[in-house]
């Protein structure tokens, strides 16, 4: 990776795996300007997940829209936002450790869905499972 600053080599000098974010956490120094920045590698979703719906199309996977089917059905928490973006994650991290292929049904991201969210909350487990079919 090029400095942010000066366009110069850097170097790591730290990193950390984040397993929850599925992300990687990385303090650089640059050895031109000497700089020192942080910098954060996160799957892309878009292209190393697909959805393959039942008439046999695939999509690129969208976290956005799970995310939002989660917030409405944890909407009446106190922290809505929070719960939401966490669950997301989660889900997205139990998808990815359950499959061996790019590839995943739309049912097999309700039922990890609702499992997740009926460990954590069962009137979102219900509000979700009202609007998605397993």
């Amino acid at each position: 990776m090029v400095c942010i600053y000066c366009s110069g080599a850097t170097r790591v000098a730290n990193s950390r795996p984040q397993k929850r974010l599925m992300q990687v956490w990385r303090r650089r120094h640059c050895k031109s300007c000497g700089a020192i920045f942080t910098t954060t590698e996160a799957i892309e979703l878009g292209t190393s997940l697909v959805v393959r719906r039942t008439n046999g199309a695939v999509a690129p996977f969208n976290r956005d829209k799970l995310f939002m089917s989660i917030m409405r059905a944890v909407g009446h928490r106190q922290t809505p936002l929070e719960d939401a973006s966490a669950l997301t994650a989660t889900i997205i991290a139990k998808l990815r450790r359950s499959t061996t292929q790019a590839a995943v049904g739309p049912s097999d991201i309700v039922t990890v869905a609702l499992a997740t969210l009926k460990h954590f909350d069962t009137a979102a487990a219900v509000q979700y499972g009202a609007y998605h079919k397993g």
